[in-house]
Parts: C-alpha cells; structure tokens; sequence
C-alpha cells in the first residue's frame, strides 16, 4: 500500500502544483504519451488543477486504440475460421472492426477465450493438439517480452498449432512522428514509465536534442504526473530541452536488458500503420524470419482484408491530438461505451473512455 498511498497524498500534491504554478509565466501545451497517464490526470482531475497557461494534450499511447483496423479485421477473419482457438486480452473484445467485434464472432459460434498472458495461449495448444491456437499479441515495448517468450516456447518446445498476430508498436518514433507533423503544439512529453522499466530511456536524449522538447519519464500515480509536469514546466520556463527519469523507483537508463535480448532475438523492427494517424517508419515489431512460422498472419493468409472506418467517429483525431475526446460530434451520442464506433471509447486505457467514464461531457477541460 507504500505507493498507492505515497503518491496520492494531497497535501503533496498542493505542493507540487503551488510550485508548478509559482514558475509559470507562458503558455505550455505537454502531452502525456501513455492512456494511462491520461486516465489518471482526467479520474483526479488534475488538468483541472493546472494554472490556465498549461494545456495537457493526451497522446496516442493506448496499445488497443492505435491497433489498425485492417489488423481488428485479420483478427476477426481468423477468429472465425473453424478449428481456431482466438486467444486475447479482454480489452480487445469490444474493439469494433469494419462490421463486428470479437464478441459477435463468439456470438457466432467461434472459439474466443480471454487470457490474462500469452502463456495461457500456449497451454491451450498443448492442451487442444487438433485444434489452431492463436493469441492477439497487441501492445507497446510492455507487454512485448512475455510475447515474445511465448513464441520462443513454442518453437522450442516444438508446438506447431501456436501462432500470434502481432500488432506491436514503438513509443520513440510516434514522438519524432508527432513532432514532425504540420500540425504539431506539443512542446514537451510525460514519457510512459512503464515502457521505461523495460526499454531504459537512452532513445529519448537524442530526440530530446533533435526536436527541442523535454521529455520527462513519468509514473502514472496522481504525484507522479505532477511531478512530471512540473519537471516540464521548470525546463520550458529555463529554454532547456532535455530528458529526466522522474521515476527512478521503476526505471533505470538502461532498462531490463534481459527481456531486450528476448526481444531482439524474436522480433525485428518494420513499418507500422497506427489506427487514425498512419504509418509510422520503423514503429513496430514483427515476428522475425526465424519465428515465421508462428507469424498468424502468414499461417492464415490473411491479406487483402477492406476495412471501413466509421464516418461518424473522430478517434484518429483524438489520437493526434489536436481534439479532446467531448469536440467529437459522436461523442456520448452514436458513440458510448455500451456501443462503440472506435477503440478509443472501448479501451480502459482510451482518452475517450476517460472523459466519458469521470463525466467530461462539457468543454470545461482544458
């Protein structure tokens, strides 16, 4: 209970925003990368606790909402497929496709079981040797080793009727894409902790120095984020552009190298298309030629997929940015939690979930 306490304290945090008050002067607009951030700034309020000048833009770091939807597709074509065991997360259940989601294909009579680790996958297809295991292995650097080791099992263990659709993504390059866009007002980042503990944060100097921006590694409980923001605010305020570890408990520099290895034997780097924002160079992980035979979209032919994107929704531009989640005209109307038309409404990490679920149905959020 040490750190749920420890960093909820709110005499700590009046402090933390007197002093983020006290130093500013100008108008600052700092985005937090991870949807997790983003649910605890909008569950405790604290964009609303923040002197006027700064503006909190919620970023793109929900691994369900930046899945592409021609990848929900793939999963729903092989979800269907008869003899599949489709293996995932709950948190992809409700994420609509082009036509359905996972739950209408079990509706349906497919064979969708929720896991709460890709290890779980795998002892079904030991377990269900007649039949095709496959695991939606969604996520940022994260969730990424434990699928990787999984594939790594399979193969050494020899497990032929165990494959994974892949649909991880990387947090440096959305930074540098953010940055290069035309449309850009980001001027510092909340880089994800936990995305730290296992990558380190020796990337993100040297996007630090190339873009001009702070990035400061930041925990996700309510002191957490303050501290990061203040951390932002002080470096803003002084022309200084470089990156801090506010989270020291957790991250160190160089990160866990053990689970780096396992990545870097079982993935390789590749192109990645970002649901509502596009392709991102060298933004993602795929399985490498070594494990392709474990690769659900090479197992299944799953190519060619057409996808519809619904017209009403405005998800691509809350991922950017450049709204909040109440500017989309959809908003707590066509699209709630009960009947989603993208995955930002779906996701317990989604910034549209967040403003729905703690009320932020008025523009009084900053």
């Amino acid at each position: 209970m040490k750190y749920l306490e420890e960093f909820r304290d709110p005499e700590l945090a009046k402090k933390l925003l007197d002093e983020i008050k006290a130093v500013t002067t100008k108008d600052w607009a700092i985005m937090e990368v991870c949807g997790g951030q983003t649910h605890s700034i909008i569950r405790n309020g604290i964009d609303q606790l923040l002197p006027d000048e700064i503006e909190l833009i919620h970023g793109p770091g929900c691994p369900v909402c930046v899945t592409p939807l021609e990848l929900i597709d793939k999963a729903l074509a092989i979800a269907a497929t008869p003899n599949v065991i489709f293996c995932s997360f709950g948190d992809m259940l409700r994420v609509p496709g082009s036509d359905k989601d996972l739950f209408r294909i079990k509706s349906e009579g497919g064979d969708i079981r929720t896991v709460y680790s890709p290890l779980d996958a795998l002892k079904f297809a030991r377990e269900n040797p007649d039949k095709e295991v496959v695991f939606f292995g969604v996520g940022f650097e994260t969730t990424a080793p434990a699928n990787a080791m999984a594939v790594f099992q399979a193969k050494e263990q020899g497990i032929e009727n165990f494959s994974m659709l892949v649909s991880h993504v990387l947090v440096p390059p959305a930074i540098a894409a953010i940055m290069e866009s035309p449309t850009n007002r980001v001027q510092a980042f909340l880089a994800a902790g936990h995305v730290c503990s296992i990558m380190g944060y020796e990337q993100y100097p040297p996007l630090s120095e190339k873009y001009k921006v702070p990035i400061i590694v930041t925990g996700f409980e309510p002191l957490d984020v303050l501290e990061g923001i203040r951390r932002a605010v002080i470096q803003l305020e002084n022309g200084k552009f470089e990156t801090e570890n506010a989270y020291q408990r957790i991250v160190t520099s160089e990160g866990n190298t053990a689970a780096q290895k396992m990545l870097e034997s079982v993935f390789e780097t590749k192109d990645r298309a970002w649901r509502g924002i596009g392709v991102i160079p060298e933004s993602g992980w795929s399985l490498s030629e070594n494990y392709r035979d474990f690769d659900a979209e090479y197992k299944f032919n799953v190519t060619d997929i057409e996808t519809h994107e619904s017209p009403l929704c405005k998800s691509g531009e809350v991922l950017q940015g450049t709204i909040k989640p109440h500017e989309c005209p959809a908003f707590g109307k066509e699209c709630t939690p009960r009947k989603p038309l993208g995955a930002t409404m779906v996701s317990s990490e989604g910034a549209c979930a967040a403003y729905y679920n703690y009320g932020r149905f008025a523009a009084t959020a900053k």
